[in-house]
């Protein structure tokens, strides 16, 4: 992979309450080598994103505009056949949210495993490649005779993600994969991320959880009601983001030492079938002025952009 550009991407959930615009111009670039944390609070758009890269985005949401660019192929506008063939699994793979719950209760891992591996036709010997990522993802071999049920929930999720390498993608996208485990075990899964990412791996991390990013991605996009807010280098968003939400989240982090009281975020996000024009966060923005009820413009830096009126020039 030598770069993935998503370009005004929309996409819209249809109801009979209206068009609920999860993705609303989402931009961004990832390029090889580099890996991507995604952060925002529940239903800003995070997982429908993930979605749409693995083109598994189901009815009633759909696909209204924009662009996916996975080197020079347009991934939007592959055929089923084809986007099957050539991309899904093979070049990107995706662990969900809540994947490890799913794992086949009756069947042994090496069979959950083998049966992935016949499905997608993978052209090699299937013990020999399930024995490879159960070990890359710091798993004993005799885990593959195991069943779920022997496992706890640290190890179901290696073997989510180990599911999600057989094929050998290029980009692994991982939905909120620390959350319901224990601190030590999100540890663990993290130290796996970065090895992933030293073998040569291309992440893209997805969570609300903006502390645990900054082990992985060299980049971040700050999500809000549909929008990405802000995307820049995880340094600049972490010692100087710009957009109020993104301040807001960085003033929640809890700190080692107590010196500083935590803040939140007052208000709720807005109804995303019918939000508020002008910037969404209008509504829970300490800075909100009157020209906030215009659509903010794109003000671009070196590394990234932020939507704010606060820095239009």
């Amino acid at each position: 992979m030598r770069s993935l550009k998503v370009k005004d991407l929309k996409a819209y959930y249809f109801t009979s309450k209206g068009a609920v615009k999860a993705l609303d111009g989402v931009s961004f670039m990832l390029k090889d080598g580099e890996s991507v944390g995604i952060a925002g609070e529940s239903g800003s758009g995070k997982s429908t994103l993930g979605f749409v890269l693995m083109r598994m985005l189901q009815e009633p949401g759909k696909v209204i505009d924009g662009s996916i660019l996975l080197d020079d192929i347009d991934i939007i506008r592959l055929g089923n056949k084809e986007f099957d063939e050539q991309i899904r699994w093979k070049r990107i793979a995706m662990v969900f949210q809540g994947a490890m719950n799913s794992l086949d209760p009756v069947y042994k891992i090496r069979d959950q495993l083998v049966e992935i591996m016949q499905f997608h036709k993978y052209q090699g010997d299937f013990n020999k490649r399930a024995e490879e990522v159960i070990t890359q993802v710091g798993l004993d071999r005799s885990v593959l005779d195991r069943y779920p049920h022997e496992l706890s929930g640290g190890m179901k999720q290696r073997v989510v993600i180990a599911m999600a390498l057989l094929l050998k993608p290029e980009l692994l996208i991982a939905d909120e994969p620390t959350t319901a485990l224990d601190v030590l075990v999100q540890a663990q899964i993290m130290n796996l991320f970065k090895k992933l990412k030293k073998e040569g791996m291309n992440i893209m991390l997805i969570t609300h959880d903006l502390a645990i990013i900054s082990e992985i991605a060299e980049r971040i996009g700050i999500m809000y009601a549909g929008e990405l807010v802000e995307f820049n280098t995880s340094e600049e968003i972490y010692n100087n983001p710009k957009h109020p939400y993104t301040q807001a989240l960085i003033n929640a982090i809890p700190r080692l030492r107590g010196d500083k009281k935590l803040s939140y975020i007052k208000g709720n996000p807005p109804n995303l079938a019918n939000p508020p024009k002008g910037c969404r966060f209008i509504d829970r923005c300490p800075h909100a002025m009157e020209i906030c009820k215009k659509e903010p413009p794109l003000v671009k830096s070196k590394d990234g952009y932020v939507r704010c009126w606060l820095y239009d020039s």
